[in-house]
């Protein structure tokens, strides 16, 4: 028998593979490389012209989107709107106690009073405007908003 030689397998192999066998392969000390962190592939990464136009694009609707609906943003349109209807609500509110005021010099206040709780609630604001409590001094019409103000003042006195 052959004696083996150090370095070599005993597999039998052809003349011409001068592979090494698994055994024999020389395991070299090498490290290997550390996966990069997550923040240096972030910082590696780049977007193409388009994408980021997109982005930027789908950033602003989303800004838009929340800030309308839930963030308080208003156009000039409906910020005129609300500023005319507040300003409208303010008035009423402070006429509809001259319309009370009315009422009380009423000398008949007490059966009118009586009436009006006696009447049906869509004709009880149309009975205040012809009593004339809504029409305020120096003006020749009743304002309706007046006279809904009033009524909920006259229903709450005994």
């Amino acid at each position: 028998m052959e004696q083996e030689k150090i370095g070599f397998s005993s597999e039998k192999r052809a003349d011409n593979d001068n592979r090494m066998s698994q055994s024999m392969k020389p395991q070299p000390n090498v490290v290997q490389p550390k996966q990069a962190s997550f923040g240096q592939r972030w910082g590696e990464a780049r977007l193409t012209k388009t994408a980021t136009f997109w982005y930027w694009l789908a950033s602003l609707v989303l800004v838009l989107v929340v800030g309308f609906n839930w963030g308080g943003w208003m156009t000039t349109g409906s910020a005129a709107k609300l500023a005319t209807t507040a300003a409208n609500d303010a008035v009423v509110q402070r006429l509809a106690p001259i319309c009370v005021m009315q009422f009380q010099q009423d000398p008949t206040k007490d059966q009118k009073l009586t009436e009006l709780k006696a009447l049906n609630s869509y004709q009880q604001s149309d009975y205040v405007v012809k009593q004339g409590w809504a029409t305020m001094p120096g003006e020749t019409k009743p304002d309706g908003k007046v006279a809904s103000a009033c009524l909920k003042l006259l229903t709450q006195i005994n």
